[in-house]
């Protein structure tokens, strides 16, 4: 296994909680509060039903497993061991088929070049040393005229204070150290990235958190949390 894109100090970071991943109530409740709409979001544009979709840094398995759901035949992937194996427990008492393996990003797109409908890639690019090489991995695993999702958190003052002070440390939604700032990215380098890789970007949509009704929302605000969306041409 190709070791040259990982830090291993995340995957440690998320070994150490993977026993919560399903619990609601825990350190990962944000990411089950936005699971729906992350679904909804790529299942407007995708059809996920009868798709071939691979997750890329799927952790427990939330969107894996919430896209099998709906109907796709998933590959999830990870480096982390513990929350594969939790993703894969879950799945098993869940009756949901999902393929979960330990595999990077660039060693699967190796093996398999061209052979999904759509890749996925959400809260995950933040983690990694070179999100670009990840990126470029994206564009080899879709099929001509597939579809490929990103979500990840921008880089400036305002995500700064709502994602790590705010989220973090003042309203505690997610483990402090969850997030580093010199790590978080700016849609221009996304799509820039997406661009060199051979990708069109579609679609750029913000998500954000209201702390007084507690409720995630889609809109066009990309300050701090935002998907995006594109396409690898035929």
């Amino acid at each position: 296994m190709s070791q040259a894109n990982v830090d291993s100090a995340e995957i440690a970071k998320f070994n150490a909680l993977a026993e919560r991943w399903w619990d609601p109530n825990s350190e990962f409740r944000p990411l089950h509060e936005i699971n729906p709409l992350r679904l909804n979001y790529i299942d407007e544009r995708l059809s996920l039903p009868g798709k071939k979709v691979i997750d890329i840094g799927c952790g427990g398995g939330l969107l894996s497993e919430g896209m099998a759901r709906r109907g796709a035949e998933v590959t999830g992937i990870d480096l982390g061991e513990a929350p594969l194996a939790v993703a894969r427990l879950h799945a098993e008492q869940s009756g949901v088929e999902v393929e979960y393996r330990q595999i990077s990003a660039e060693d699967i797109a190796a093996e398999r070049a061209g052979q999904y409908d759509a890749v996925t890639c959400l809260e995950m690019l933040e983690h990694v040393p070179d999100p670009s090489s990840v990126i470029r991995a994206c564009f080899t695993l879709v099929k001509p005229g597939g579809q490929v999702f990103f979500s990840t958190i921008n880089r400036n003052p305002k995500a700064f204070l709502f994602a790590i002070v705010g989220a973090e440390y003042v309203l505690r939604l997610l483990p402090r150290g969850t997030h580093e700032y010199a790590k978080l990215i700016r849609p221009s380098e996304l799509a820039g990235w997406a661009r060199d890789a051979g990708l069109e970007v579609r679609d750029t949509t913000g998500m954000t958190y209201n702390p007084l009704t507690q409720v995630y929302k889609l809109n066009r605000d990309v300050s701090v949390n935002y998907l995006m969306h594109a396409v690898r041409h035929a």
